[in-house]
């Protein structure tokens, strides 16, 4: 599958999200960090913030929930107009209803997994996903060093997807530069989520053009 670019803008300024989400128009995805202090020590924004910003950007918005009840709040995003909406394997009480709800009103369906969680428990949800998205630092805050002891686990992810058809997009989030994302390619990944080395350049253009190359090459 093509590689994928989805800026985070949990590393933009929050002052300015339309403007922010206007600066990376060769983006393929918008990353939307949803936290809500209880399943991560973080607070950032909700469904308003969304819907604002669906009507702000003709980008996809791939909104990726870190809070304690996704089954209750995950369809919400869906209608809110998200692309993709992503919940976390271990706060979801009702994955697959959930997964397949997200479905059911036409976005991008994601499973989440921290670092420390293992894939192959969840290798039967894959036919319920259409991206598995595995986080490459403890969710909760931007700015984090990537983990490298998660590179095993998306090379493992990757053959897991590729025994069931290889239809799923593998996604990687948390410390994605040009010093990183040429492994997490290699491992399998082909969706990366960079916040600060998008958000912090000069140029947001030029790096999300930076960071696609560099994936490309491997």
């Amino acid at each position: 599958m093509a590689v994928q670019i989805s800026p985070s803008i949990l590393a933009a300024d929050f002052a300015r999200l339309a403007d922010e989400a206007a600066a990376v128009p060769n983006a393929d995805w918008l990353h939307v960090d949803v936290m809500d202090y209880h399943f991560v020590p973080n607070l950032t924004l909700g469904l308003p913030v969304v819907e604002a910003l669906r009507k702000a950007t003709a980008t996809p918005l791939d909104c990726h929930l870190m809070i304690a009840d996704p089954d209750r709040w995950a369809p919400q995003y869906a209608e809110a107009g998200a692309g993709s909406v992503s919940i976390h394997a271990e706060a979801a009480r009702a994955p697959i209803r959930t997964l397949r709800e997200i479905r059911s009103l036409g976005a991008r369906a994601g499973l989440a997994l921290n670092p420390a969680t293992a894939v192959e428990p969840y290798e039967d949800l894959l036919a319920e996903v259409d991206m598995l998205l595995l986080m490459t630092v403890e969710p909760g805050f931007g700015g984090q060093k990537f983990l490298d002891g998660v590179l095993p686990k998306i090379r493992r992810a990757r053959a897991l997807i590729e025994r069931h058809g290889g239809r799923v997009r593998l996604q990687v989030d948390g410390g994605v530069d040009l010093d990183t994302i040429g492994r997490c390619a290699e491992a399998g990944a082909d969706v990366f989520v960079a916040g600060s080395a998008v958000y912090g350049a000069s140029d947001p253009v030029a790096a999300v053009s930076a960071l696609r190359a560099a994936a490309e090459r491997v």
